[in-house]
């Protein structure tokens, strides 16, 4: 009996034990079953955890951008940038070929914004110098922004700035005519010309230049701010031949003034020196005073005639001067030339300019007048008659 009842207690006992690892492996797959259904679902939350690193060295091709898509070329400039410093950023990143908002680059909205505005003044306004004189002749330098009106084309302007310019740098061309007429005080016409650019031309801040000029003219000197290299060009010129005194003032104003580097404002002016009787030129004195005042250059005269009256030359000097703004001047006697050089000295450092924005501006390449009415009975306000509006 004890044989059979201990038999049957070890058949129990091994019967418990198989079940206990049976429960024991059921539990073992049922927390592999969570685990798995787990990683399952956080995979499906996160696609991108699943996604595979590409092998070293190998490189992606850049995401197309959409065709709909209307980037400016400073937004695509800044999406340039962006993406080169982010080479690893996905290719479906929802920033690809999208404009940023205008927002994010207000400095090229700014400076879009200027460009504009500078194109506007540049376009709308007029800038004009001019002097004052009393009835003696004398110049008048303590005016104001008030004592003045400006009209433009006839109608009333608007005034943008006013200023007494009396110390502007100066960009000078001396025209000295060589031909047979003016033989006889050529010299001294020379030493009065070279008088002049000592008194006037400042270095490292003034330039002038010496033409000569009888059927062609000639550069003696360009632009330069040594008074030494001025003399020197003005006492190289021979006086003979014939007189093409337009074609001279014409390339004077086209070829050196007009093209001569500008870094700020200047006043450009020329003095001429001549009879005014032109027999060679190429141009009419019209076309040259065109140009003239398309270089916004004012022009001085000082004759070179001698016979104590006024002839045809002389009103054609009067006519060059005046159009642009400038004197004529009629030395009859040697020492008065000195005298129209110094008076022109004067003249240039005691100029007022003014900045206004015309009615009804148009740029249809019109010749527009200009008229500037001064504070009082007596005095005199000399200044270009008008000025070409730029053409589109």
């Amino acid at each position: 009996m004890k044989s059979a009842h201990g038999r049957g207690l070890r058949r129990a006992s091994h019967c418990g034990y198989n079940e206990l690892i049976l429960m024991r492996s059921r539990l073992f797959l049922f927390l592999s079953a969570l685990v798995i259904a787990w990683a399952a679902f956080a995979a499906s939350a996160n696609p991108a955890a699943l996604a595979q690193t590409p092998p070293k060295g190998d490189s992606q091709p850049p995401a197309p951008q959409s065709p709909t898509a209307q980037v400016p070329a400073s937004a695509a400039s800044a999406a340039t940038s962006s993406t080169a410093s982010s080479p690893s950023a996905p290719a479906n990143s929802s920033a690809a070929g999208q404009a940023p908002a205008p927002a994010e680059n207000p400095r090229a909205d700014s400076e879009t914004d200027e460009s504009v505005t500078t194109l506007k003044k540049t376009v709308n306004e007029v800038r004009v110098v001019f002097t004052v004189t009393d009835k003696h002749g004398h110049y008048i330098k303590d005016l104001t922004r008030d004592d003045f009106r400006v009209i433009d084309d006839k109608k009333p302007a608007e005034v943008r700035s006013f200023r007494s310019e009396t110390d502007l740098p100066l960009q000078v061309g001396l025209l000295i005519d060589a031909s047979n007429s003016v033989r006889d005080r050529f010299k001294f016409e020379q030493e009065a010309a070279i008088e002049f650019l000592n008194a006037t031309i400042r270095l490292h801040y003034d330039e002038a230049f010496v033409i000569g000029f009888d059927v062609t003219p000639e550069v003696v000197q360009d632009f330069t701010d040594n008074t030494e290299k001025l003399s020197i060009g003005i006492r190289s010129l021979r006086a003979g031949g014939g007189t093409a005194m337009f074609d001279a003032l014409y390339y004077a104003c086209r070829d050196k003034l007009l093209k001569h580097e500008q870094t700020g404002p200047v006043r450009r002016a020329i003095v001429l020196l001549s009879d005014g009787e032109d027999n060679n030129s190429h141009v009419t004195r019209e076309e040259s005073i065109e140009m003239a005042q398309r270089a916004e250059v004012i022009v001085y005269t000082i004759s070179t005639n001698i016979s104590g009256m006024k002839g045809q030359g002389d009103k054609t000097l009067e006519r060059i001067a005046d159009a642009t703004g400038g004197r004529a001047f009629f030395p009859f006697q040697m020492r008065e030339v000195s005298d129209a050089f110094a008076s022109i000295q004067e003249e240039l450092r005691s100029q007022y300019a003014v900045a206004y924005k015309p009615e009804n501006f148009l740029a249809d390449g019109r010749y527009r007048t200009i008229e500037i009415v001064g504070p009082g009975k007596g005095m005199k306000v000399r200044t270009r008659k008008g000025y070409y509006a730029p053409k589109q």
